[in-house]
């Protein structure tokens, strides 16, 4: 139901606050931040069908993956760059001359030139000064542009390093015509209002063209994170499907999209109606299974069983959905159970033509209740304890591990 006077927006109250940008530029992360969940490999063929449906739906960048990290790797971005897509198909590498080469024989027409910026990165992880990352930073995108490349330019956390370094590098970039510029909450630690200062500030400073920020979900933050950016202006979110990626994961594309053209009526120019479609298909290609009660594409999303909620729901939508199912492709269900009321099982009926009296829906919701809580949990149980053996220690086992180090020649290793 859509009819005016129904319900208040207040979200135009604050219009005046947002400056939305035309367009939105949706740059897909899935097949690179999402590929690097605990666990989770996609195959050239996967990436592909993955990439052909984002396409489709209207994204316009697509990070393929670093093709420096493996032939395979490097395999599945050339095989994205040459399938002809209407995304803008991008690869990734660090500041690092074979990085940038890697990308350069790939095919990929788009690069992301990443590099940490805080001082605990520097100091423990890539043990380089200040100095030493501005001037890497410098040649990479030189020698990017040199290539004919669209450079972004990335930092891993950005929000965690010194205000003037961050200044100081991404002014140096852009003198050398880096395209794009990327800010990162790569630990996910902002909230909506300190990241708004701190856009502001890296605006009033940078003075950026063309924006990005990339935000992870640590603490839940990242899809609020993300839009409290798009509200600032910046042109260009990362966004992950189901919100896929290392730890926690990134801003889900769904919850991003939907909250844009839902809550704020702005145009993404994202076909919503194939998003349930493409987070089944991550779903199953990444072996993840999405939450029951994870927003929009999760299971429970659109299912109603308390009578209070599905007398509501039958009378009108919008008294416990704030947007259609129809928007991503799904359908509605009204779940016969414990919680269930008389008004779902007379429209349940209706299925079959059948009407039934008072007395007879009293017996039959009377059944239903007791047939709910007489079902055990067994099945349940050995589902999640296989699923948490699996997540709680993904990738190769220790014993496999060994074997391959013996068989690597590893001195004192034995199986």
């Amino acid at each position: 139901m859509t009819e005016e006077g129904l319900v208040e927006n207040y979200h135009s109250a604050t219009s005046a606050q947002r400056r939305f940008a035309d367009p939105i530029v949706f740059w897909d992360e899935t097949l690179r931040d999402g590929e690097q969940t605990p666990g989770v490999h996609f195959s050239p063929e996967e990436k592909l069908a993955v990439a052909e449906r984002l396409s489709d739906a209207g994204i316009s960048v697509i990070n393929a993956g670093i093709p420096v990290v493996s032939t395979e790797e490097a395999e599945a971005v050339r095989r994205l760059a040459s399938a002809g897509l209407k995304a803008h198909v991008l690869a990734a590498g660090r500041t690092v001359p074979g990085d940038v080469d890697a990308v350069i024989r790939s095919g990929a027409k788009y690069i992301a030139v990443f590099v940490a910026a805080s001082q605990v990165h520097l100091r423990y992880k890539l043990k380089m000064t200040q100095d030493e990352v501005l001037a890497a930073s410098v040649a990479a995108v030189r020698q990017a542009k040199s290539a004919g490349l669209h450079v972004a330019f990335v930092t891993e956390d950005t929000v965690r390093a010194p205000f003037d370094f961050v200044e100081r590098l991404y002014k140096a970039v852009l003198e050398e015509k880096a395209d794009r510029v990327v800010v990162s909450d790569t630990v996910g630690i902002m909230t909506p209002l300190t990241f708004r200062w701190y856009l502001e500030e890296f605006r009033r400073r940078v003075k950026p063209r063309d924006w990005s920020v990339h935000c992870h979900n640590d603490f839940g933050l990242a899809v609020a994170n993300t839009l409290t950016a798009l509200e600032a202006g910046v042109t260009s979110p990362h966004v992950c499907v189901n919100g896929l990626g290392e730890r926690a994961g990134n801003a889900a594309l769904e919850e991003v999209v939907l909250a844009l053209e839902t809550l704020y009526g702005v145009r993404t120019g994202i076909r919503t109606e194939a998003l349930y479609g493409i987070s089944r298909l991550v779903e199953e290609l990444s072996g993840v299974p999405i939450a029951a009660n994870k927003a929009l594409v999760g299971y429970n999303s659109f299912s109603h069983e308390a009578g209070i909620h599905t007398h509501g729901i039958l009378a009108n939508t919008l008294t416990y959905e704030p947007l259609q199912p129809e928007l991503l492709g799904r359908h509605r269900q009204m779940i016969l159970g414990k919680h269930t009321g008389k008004a779902a099982l007379v429209e349940k009926l209706k299925e079959r033509g059948a009407v039934a009296s008072d007395a007879v829906l009293a017996d039959l919701l009377r059944r239903i209740k007791e047939g709910t809580e007489a079902q055990g949990k067994e099945e349940l149980l050995r589902f999640l304890t296989e699923y948490r053996a699996h997540f709680e220690r993904p990738g190769v086992p220790d014993a496999e591990f060994w074997r391959m180090a013996k068989e690597a020649g590893v001195p004192g290793v034995t199986p």
